[in-house]
């Protein structure tokens, strides 16, 4: 649940509706609740970041049950079809996250992530969710997010704090972001992208979605799917998971991603590691870290804890990035134990807000609420019997543990599938995996037989679009062609994956 392609540190000229007759007029097939206060078009001018990309704003109801109610701007970029006569239409794509900025990605990563044939035939039209990026971005009190306790609560104290801590945090972040905290659903997103439809002047699009953003396109399949043209999906979350089976099957994929780590560096002599007991040595460190003897090599006053290490780790299995991964173990533990200090507050001064989006999309999307140490206790223990030496899955454990003491109402929880109306889907997902499980995968596929084909990439990492030539043109095929991969199909590993 990441944006494509970043480091581990660290749409036609808009015109009216579609069929409507006049601006504010809906069209018949278009949902209720349309409001004429909002703007139907886009004004399109250059983008600051890259001229040769044109971004612009559309304004949309923050509410829609009260469309005539607060408005906000949807922030917008778009890359025109390299070639107008062979032009397809539009191709919506959303990165990620939740947090990830759909107009980054297509400003600034589209035209080395997609094939030429894609960039020819189809107007790569990104947007950053409400709540995201330039999309009145939630925002939180710098100083209020630094204070974030553990989230590996020991007792009923702490889980309390913990509680008390994310209730503080919830009303700082809807103080600073206003009534759009409330509508920052996945939900919410699928009708913004259906006005943005309607605003491209597209009775039907087409859309690529990676990691979070396969749940904007499963559920606007579910909500839209007679709009629809084409639709592929990489990385896919299964929206129809309890807390136990969401955490567990993260944690089952994240152990299985570092044992095909292991496997790589017992046959990789390039490896940092080679030719030692791999699993002993990380064991070894994150016990070190455990009691404080692990230090940041960039920032040697603070320890780093054992989640801090697995996270690193996480990261680097998106890539994968292997070699790296092994490089930073094998220094770390070659560096001499350091005693343990108190931790020490950076003195440079934090700006008053930064945006915080995660939590409130996470938690209006996933009904995932512990009640108290008792049940989450449950929670951790099966997450470290599914991951002994991961220790779970640090990103979605922190997830979880962010929505602890949030009110109980979600806008968006989790449900099966039904879709009814949508044309094919092409799903595609990597068998190793360390986000986004195959079993997610398999899962949301069983849910919409006959309407979506599954192609298993048979390596590892996270993206899968460009992994090899039979993932890309199989995307491609399906985007320009309709060509639907035959049910079986599948993609063998590239390189030493």
């Amino acid at each position: 649940m990441q944006p494509l392609f970043r480091a581990l540190t660290g749409v036609l000229a808009a015109g009216l509706l579609a069929g409507s007759a006049m601006p504010g007029v809906a069209a018949a097939s278009d949902p209720p609740g349309r409001s004429s206060t909002t703007r139907e078009t886009i004004d399109w001018k250059p983008c600051p970041k890259d001229t040769t990309a044109d971004c612009g704003t559309l304004r949309l109801p923050v509410d829609w049950a009260r469309p005539s109610g607060e408005t906000f701007d949807l922030a917008v970029a778009r890359r025109k079809a390299a070639d107008p006569g062979r032009r397809v239409g539009v191709l919506l794509v959303n990165p990620g996250g939740p947090g990830a900025s759909g107009v980054e990605f297509a400003v600034d990563d589209a035209p080395a992530h997609f094939s030429a044939d894609i960039q020819e035939r189809f107007d790569i039209v990104g947007f950053d969710p409400r709540g995201v990026g330039s999309s009145h971005p939630v925002k939180c009190s710098s100083e209020l997010l630094d204070q974030q306790p553990s989230v590996y609560p020991r007792n009923q104290a702490e889980f309390d704090r913990l509680a008390d801590f994310n209730r503080a945090l919830r009303a700082d972040c809807r103080r600073h972001t206003g009534p759009l905290f409330d509508h920052a659903d996945t939900l919410s997103v699928v009708r913004d992208m259906d006005a943005l439809r309607r605003a491209l002047g597209e009775k039907k699009i087409n859309y690529f979605g990676h990691s979070y953003g396969t749940l904007i396109g499963e559920q606007y399949a579910e909500e839209y799917g007679d709009r629809i043209r084409a639709m592929a999906l990489t990385a896919n979350i299964d929206h129809s998971l309890g807390a136990r089976e969401f955490l567990v099957s993260s944690a089952a994929t994240a152990e299985d991603s570092f044992h095909q780590f292991v496997k790589w560096c017992d046959r990789t002599s390039s490896c940092a590691l080679h030719g030692r007991d791999v699993t002993a040595v990380w064991d070894g460190l994150l016990a070190r870290a455990d009691r404080g003897e692990v230090h940041d090599p960039e920032s040697p006053d603070r320890a780093l804890t054992a989640n801090d290490i697995a996270l690193f780790a996480v990261k680097a299995f998106y890539g994968p990035y292997w070699d790296e991964l092994a490089t930073y173990v094998a220094g770390l533990d070659a560096r001499k134990p350091a005693e343990r200090r108190g931790s020490e507050r950076s003195q440079q001064a934090d700006p008053e807000t930064r945006a915080e989006p995660f939590p409130a999309v996470f938690c209006q999307d996933w009904r995932i609420r512990a009640k108290d140490y008792r049940e989450y206790a449950r929670l951790t223990q099966a997450e470290l019997r599914a991951a002994p030496h991961m220790r779970g899955s640090p990103r979605a454990h922190k997830g979880a543990a962010g929505c602890i003491g949030w009110p109980d109402e979600v806008n968006n929880p989790q449900h099966r599938l039904r879709i009814t109306e949508a044309p094919t889907i092409l799903m595609l997902n990597s068998l190793h995996d360390p986000a986004s499980s195959f079993a997610w995968a398999a899962n949301v596929h069983r849910q919409t037989r006959g309407t979506t084909v599954l192609v298993p990439y048979a390596g590892a990492g996270h993206s899968v679009y460009n992994r090899s030539d039979c993932t890309r043109d199989a995307v491609d095929d399906y985007l320009t062609e309709l060509r639907i991969p035959s049910a079986g199909s599948s993609c063998a590993p590239t390189g030493t994956h």
